[in-house]
């Protein structure tokens, strides 16, 4: 079996040309055996940062606040680049980023969990009639737990198995959520911040190109598929 990306005909020769990687299908794998630590290691590092400091007793004066806050902000980093992967994917003609969607897909949705146990647990004390009525009063917080319910079921269908379940257009369906999730996760961290909100709008910025990027492809798309384009191109 050839791993996705993979090639055992060479353009003008036969497998007598490839190299031994190629032959057996494993040189794209090999390129990018890196990612999957890569990405894992690299997803644990704001988590191992924020005990470190807690061990160290290095944090502010407000320490619950600054780890919600914190893990917060991580998740919404590593939704944008979930986000980002299709895009690079397309303008790049980059295979790579692919291979790791779900990976930060996943991360976010972990570290938007760890968020709101905080919240619940330590900042709330488990007062769950004080953590409803904290939903229904604070627009931030209505927001924020709403983008949470809406990763919930994107994070429980991220494998290839759901996606056989699920049937494709389904799926597909069902996982443009994130991009409603996105957009909450962003007003829930400018409505959060209450005086310098330069770092919360520009990721809102960002995630305001990416959404841009996008619906430029997708209407490029829509009329690639369209019936007038489909009978131009059969003339």
């Amino acid at each position: 079996m050839v791993p996705h990306g993979g090639s055992i005909v060479a353009d003008g020769g036969g497998i007598q040309d490839l190299t031994p990687w190629q032959w057996l299908g494993w040189s794209d794998w090999m390129k990018h055996a890196w990612l999957p630590p890569g990405i894992f290691l690299g997803g644990l590092t704001p988590l191992a940062s924020i005990l470190l400091r807690v061990w160290r007793g290095e944090l502010n004066a407000n320490p619950i606040a600054q780890v919600e806050n914190e893990l917060g902000l991580s998740a919404l980093i590593f939704l944008l680049a979930a986000l980002a992967c299709t895009p690079a994917r397309r303008a790049f003609r980059w295979t790579w980023p692919a291979r790791i969607r779900r990976e930060l897909g996943l991360f976010a949705f972990f570290y938007a969990l760890l968020h709101f146990l905080v919240y619940v647990f330590l900042d709330q004390v488990v007062d769950f009639g004080a953590i409803v009525e904290d939903i229904a009063k604070r627009p931030f917080i209505s927001v924020g737990f709403v983008a949470f319910v809406l990763m919930l079921p994107l994070a429980l269908t991220s494998r290839r198995a759901d996606i056989r379940r699920l049937g494709f257009r389904r799926w597909q369906r069902l996982h443009q959520l994130v991009y409603v999730a996105g957009a909450l996760a962003a007003v829930h961290f400018i409505w959060r911040v209450k005086i310098d909100v330069s770092q919360p709008l520009t990721y809102a910025a960002v995630l305001g190109v990416l959404l841009v990027v996008r619906g430029a492809y997708w209407v490029s798309s829509w009329r690639q598929r369209s019936p007038a384009s489909t009978a131009a191109s059969q003339r």
